[in-house]
């Protein structure tokens, strides 16, 4: 893309802060390459269309020219002394005095001149406007803009999960081009500091009473010559796979753990009444493997309830009607009850063990008979054990609400 001249370059300095309708940030680490050329397009993408804005230059370090490029056309440059995209951008976003922000990267891959589309949708209300890349949403990738493995795989199947999982309403949550209300972003409570700022920006809206909504772009070839991209494909995708599992107790610890309890309670039936299915025998040792399951599973299942709670005590999730008449039912006297109950037949089924025992002499025992009341007694031991230690955790969590 060649670069574009405006005979008078503005200065966003010399502005009152009243007349400053639109912020864009552009975080920066050694963009020498291409900045001019994205200053000058948004610059023309605003007076294009007469849209009172300042430019940004979210400088993150970089050590070659790119704070003297971004001052000699019209931007002005924060430094963010804390490494990481993330952290760059919010240094710029807190610096934006415009009452709309639009933020998107320095690499000459999207194209400014979009600018009005994103304005448009803010004020028309929507708090949050989107970029979409994909054809699923209407965007376009031109060749050689987009890695094939992000462009077939990464890109698809995280968007995919952000609206199974958090019901986020996008086609493409990696879309680093997008605008919100600086009012609204305060609201968010950022926190990541790396490449998935831009994912937790999505996942936290979903959590708060939000218009949110998409606009097709075009992604472009990045423009930068011979410098790697700031993003690493598998650090970077594990980094927003973990952020995406911790934000979703569901589906990191609810639904592995009942399917473990689930799993473990046919394998513990199976194994006690020595069930033989296509000619398999189950016995004492899936006994064995279907207790493993269930403790594993009903572990998972506290772990969910355990950070769910903590999540929502400490803002980073909104209350959830579900939890709430979860606890309406099970509460911390309730669940000590259940508790003592599985610690007395547990303990009578471990007596029962030790009874035979005593009936042989203290001698051998039959393995297979003694280990059906040793298992189940020692299973049911530890669940109620667990369920006492978390029911007075969960309660501590929830002090600060009463």
């Amino acid at each position: 893309m060649g670069k574009e001249k405006l005979t008078t370059i503005p200065s966003s300095d010399d502005r009152p802060t009243a007349e400053i309708e639109v912020s864009i940030v552009m975080p920066c680490l050694n963009e020498a390459d291409t900045l001019e050329t994205c200053i000058t397009k948004a610059w023309t993408g605003l007076g294009n269309a007469g849209i009172s804005g300042e430019i940004i230059v979210a400088d993150n370090g970089s050590t070659d020219a790119s704070k003297e490029i971004a001052l000699s056309n019209g931007a002005r440059v924060v430094d963010v002394a804390e490494k990481g995209y993330g952290s760059a951008l919010m240094g710029g976003i807190e610096a934006a005095r415009g009452r709309y922000v639009i933020m998107g990267d320095a690499d000459d891959s999207y194209d400014w001149h979009e600018i009005p589309k994103f304005v448009e949708k803010l004020r028309e209300g929507y708090d949050l406007v989107q970029g979409c890349r994909l054809p699923s949403g209407g965007g376009k990738v031109l060749p050689g803009a987009m890695p094939f493995l992000h462009r077939w795989w990464g890109n698809p199947m995280f968007s995919y999960l952000a609206r199974l999982w958090f019901k986020t309403p996008v086609h493409d949550v990696h879309c680093g081009m997008r605008g919100f209300t600086k009012e609204f972003y305060k609201t968010l409570n950022q926190k990541c500091t790396g490449m998935e700022f831009a994912t937790e920006m999505l996942i936290n809206a979903t959590f708060h009473p939000s218009r949110i909504v998409e606009v097709p772009i075009t992604l472009h070839p990045d423009g930068r010559i011979g410098k790697a991209p700031h993003l690493k494909t598998f650090r970077d995708g594990w980094r927003h796979l973990r952020h995406y599992l911790l934000f979703s107790p569901r589906w990191l610890f609810l639904l592995p753990g009942v399917l473990l309890v689930l799993i473990g309670v046919l394998l513990s039936f199976l194994g006690l009444v020595r069930a033989n299915v296509g000619g398999a025998t189950f016995g004492v040792h899936t006994l064995h493997f279907g207790s493993l399951a269930i403790l594993c599973g009903y572990q998972s299942i506290l772990f969910a309830i355990l950070t769910k709670t903590f999540a929502i005590m400490e803002g980073l999730m909104p209350e959830d009607k579900r939890m709430l008449k979860f606890f309406e039912v099970v509460n911390l006297e309730r669940g000590l009850i259940l508790s003592a109950i599985a610690l007395v037949i547990g303990i009578v089924l471990l007596l029962a063990a030790i009874n035979e025992w005593r009936s042989v002499g203290f001698g051998d025992l039959n393995y297979s008979d003694t280990m059906r009341l040793v298992i189940p007694g020692a299973t049911l031991v530890v669940l109620g054990f667990q369920t006492v230690l978390s029911g007075f955790f969960v309660s501590i969590l929830g002090l600060n609400r009463r």
